[in-house]
């Protein structure tokens, strides 16, 4: 069952001036209920444009995107009320911050929704726990965070929300290896316990291949594909020639695999590859 379809969109920048520019160029595509979704393109291809559409910050040029069925600006008032219900995490979420504390700043967006006063405590400290923030930091100003813990603080201002739709855009950006994993692990963990539907917009073919239902790949305005992970990385050369790479542990089997080693490729996991590469280690030979 969908829960948001795209039809047709399209969007368009600097309209009749000499820096006309189509950043979105008939898009269509169903997103289901509950499933996580990957989505990549190289700088430019339009992925980030498209997601802000999803939830209503920017107005496609033509075209329609449906919640549930519904078009998000049959009644353009109520715009508000989709972002509640699709919400968008934006790249670097730590430096929109702002409240004295990190329990203000995940209570600010229930807050605008009208809750109680015990909803938003309740939601907050749900959001709090899902993000994997401790309860001891949550009186603490955010600025006293470290990155990875600012990082789920911000992401947890829109948990805190329940939205039925969570867009985060390149949230593990900027962070070390550690932070990158923790906040990997907080997202799986989130969407194993909600089941609530997540798109993910990043450059990590890792963290692409390791939580994603499907990967939806732009490239130049246009959707190219909307597949498998396994079916979307086969495709090594084509995602070559838009500027993307497939996982680098898909990278080293496929090599061996060239090579004539007894391994199959489109592994897209360590965890994948541990399995094939220990008989080769425990006494296996090449094919």
């Amino acid at each position: 069952m969908s829960i948001i379809q795209v039809e047709n969109l399209c969007y368009k920048y600097g309209i009749g001036t000499p820096f006309e520019k189509t950043a979105v160029n008939d898009v269509s595509f169903e997103i289901n209920k509950g499933e996580v979704v990957g989505v990549i393109g190289h700088t430019g291809s339009g992925k980030s444009t498209m997601v802000q559409m999803l939830n209503g910050l920017i107005k496609p040029t033509s075209g329609r995107v449906l919640l549930e069925g519904k078009d998000i600006w049959s009644e353009p008032k109520k715009i508000r009320q989709v972002r509640f219900k699709v919400g968008m995490v934006f790249q670097y979420p730590e430096y929109q911050l702002f409240e004295e504390t990190v329990r203000k700043d995940i209570a600010y967006g229930p807050s605008n929704m009208g809750l109680s006063d015990d909803e938003i405590v309740s939601s907050v400290e749900a959001a709090a726990k899902f993000a994997g923030l401790k309860a001891e930091l949550l009186d603490k100003s955010p600025f006293e965070l470290s990155g990875g813990e600012k990082r789920r603080a911000a992401i947890a201002g829109v948990i805190a929300m329940n939205p039925q739709v969570l867009i985060l855009d390149e949230p593990t950006a900027g962070l070390d290896p550690m932070g990158r994993e923790l906040l990997l692990g907080q997202i799986e963990s989130y969407h194993k316990k909600s089941g609530n539907t997540i798109l993910l917009v990043s450059h990590s073919m890792e963290d692409i291949a390791r939580i994603s239902d499907r990967v939806l790949v732009m490239n130049g305005g246009k959707m190219e594909m909307l597949d498998t992970p396994h079916n979307v990385f086969s495709q090594g050369e084509r995602l070559k020639s838009m500027g993307l790479k497939i996982p680098q542990i898909t990278q080293i089997v496929n090599a061996l695999a060239d090579k004539g080693y007894d391994v199959k490729k489109g592994v897209l996991t360590i965890e994948e590859a541990v399995k094939q590469l220990l008989p080769l280690l425990n006494g296996g030979k090449q094919a």
